[in-house]
């Protein structure tokens, strides 16, 4: 499994995908939080407050994901590679964990520069440091499980086709479905009281955790979100 964790991030940065991802998440960042004037403009909040950056990432991540994960195993597919990668003497679950963390690895790898906001704003209020540390530690704990179903999602979603593309826009139609659907479909009250659909997506269990309480019934969901697309994607490969 590490073999494949390192092949993965090796070849990130091998090529300029790796950078471009980091490069591209950052810019946007910086763009509407610094420089675009707007919602989420922090300069514009008149209050030292992450919540902007919060607010947005998650969308952002929604494409920036899928385009991380798309080749995990449609490159593969296309290359015929993958049918020699499943005769190795490891399980079909380590591959597939290996896809995972080496993808996650690099999205992680793009949230680390962001820790300059948390320090650019608590410099930024006044007084210094009046920024609320409780909600923003667990604004970047749900970001960080978010990302962990993202790239769940996006591993499963390369093994549905060996065209990078189609890969990524299911990919991102899942991503958007978990994160905003049900809340959407909350809204129609479909079920009645028999469900409460909002409690169904990653929004709900996001912005919980962004609260500042890491409630165990939040980590629960994305954990469980994550190994069920894991375990979708180590039956896809068995099939192939």
């Amino acid at each position: 499994m590490l073999a494949i964790l390192k092949k993965e991030i090796n070849t990130f940065f091998a090529s300029p995908i790796g950078y471009l991802v980091i490069g591209v998440f950052l810019l946007l960042n910086g763009l509407f939080l610094w420089v675009f004037k707007g919602e989420f403009n922090i300069l514009d909040n008149g209050q030292a407050s992450l919540s902007s950056f919060f607010l947005l990432a998650p969308w952002i991540l929604i494409f920036l994901v899928p385009a991380v994960t798309m080749r995990s195993f449609s490159d593969e597919k296309k290359q015929g590679t993958l049918e020699l990668l499943v005769t190795k003497p490891i399980s079909h679950f380590q591959i597939v964990l290996g896809k995972y963390f080496g993808a996650f690895t690099l999205i992680i790898l793009a949230l680390i520069p962001t820790l300059l906001y948390v320090y650019t704003v608590s410099r930024l209020g006044n007084p210094e440091a009046n920024l609320d540390m409780a909600s923003t530690i667990g604004s970047y704990f749900g970001l960080l499980f978010l990302v962990a179903a993202y790239t769940a999602i996006g591993v499963f979603a390369s093994t549905l086709s060996d065209n990078q593309i189609v890969a990524f826009i299911i990919a991102v139609f899942i991503c958007f479905f978990f994160y905003f659907g049900f809340e959407g479909l909350s809204n129609y009250n479909l079920f009645g009281n028999l469900v409460y659909m909002e409690n169904l997506g990653m929004a709900a269990h996001y912005n919980s955790m962004s609260r500042g309480v890491i409630d165990t019934r939040d980590l629960v969901y994305f954990i469980s979100i994550a190994l069920a697309f894991l375990l979708f994607t180590k039956l896809r490969i068995q099939n192939q």
